[in-house]
């Protein structure tokens, strides 16, 4: 059964900074596209990161995170981060890690980050 867990939000303050977690249980991340996505109060879903299935790791950024936001997987912990830094009070809302796996789509619970002084 697959399961993916966020993990890591938290409060912090403008400029400050946040590793969130996307671990992993019933399949190997190791050569999955893994999408961050978030949702704000009132707001669509909008994707904000995606690293690919190939072994380059390649990623991708929202206009609005490049620069701040790093996507990386560590395959031995069967994990994908988001590093966030210099977070901004509109990064505000709750992300969740996303994959599709054989025809079916998979999202975590979501993990609620608040930037806020």
């Amino acid at each position: 059964q697959v399961q993916l867990v966020e993990s890591g939000g938290g409060s912090v303050q403008p400029g400050g900074s946040l590793r969130l977690s996307c671990a992993a249980s019933g399949l190997s991340l190791e050569y999955k596209a893994i999408g961050w996505f978030r949702q704000a109060p009132g707001k669509e879903r909008e994707g904000v990161s995606c690293i690919s299935s190939s072994s380059d790791n390649s990623a991708s950024y929202a206009d609005s995170v490049k620069g701040r936001f790093t996507i990386y997987r560590d395959n031995a912990k069967n994990t994908v981060y988001l590093e966030m830094n210099s977070l901004k009070p509109e990064d505000t809302a709750v992300y969740y890690c996303n994959l599709d796996h054989f025809g079916a789509n998979y999202w975590g619970q979501g993990t609620q980050v608040t930037v806020s002084s």
